[in-house]
C-alpha cells in the first residue's frame, strides 16, 4: 500500500556533497521538497527502510528523521507546489 512520508535531515559536513542522497529521494518517483531539508515522499516502504536506505548517503554525524505523514495538516510556501502537497496528503496520508 502506499503512504506518504516525511523525510528531514541535518547534513553537518561542510562542503560536503549530498547529490547521491538527493539522487535517493527522487529515485523513489513521488516526491515533493518541501524544505530545503525536508521532502515529501511516496511510497510502500517503511519509515525504517526509508531511513536505512538514505542513511547509506548520510556521514556519521548528519541527522535524518522519517515519519508517514497523515492529514490534517498545515503549511506556507513549501517548495514543492501546494496542490501537489495537498494531493499526495490527502490520497496516501491515512
Amino acid at each position: 500500500m502506499l503512504k506518504s512520508y516525511i523525510i528531514v535531515y541535518d547534513l553537518l559536513k561542510p562542503g560536503a556533497n549530498y547529490n547521491e542522497l538527493y539522487e535517493a529521494i527522487r529515485a523513489y518517483g513521488t516526491w515533493g521538497k518541501i524544505t530545503e531539508s525536508c521532502w515529501i515522499i511516496v511510497t510502500t516502504d517503511s519509515a525504517p527502510t526509508i531511513r536505512d536506505n538514505l542513511s547509506r548517503y548520510l556521514d556519521l554525524n548528519d541527522r535524518i528523521f522519517v515519519s508517514r505523514l497523515s492529514v490534517p495538516a498545515a503549511w506556507k510556501n513549501t517548495k514543492a507546489d501546494d496542490s501537489w502537497v495537498k494531493k499526495n496528503l490527502e490520497a496516501f496520508g491515512v
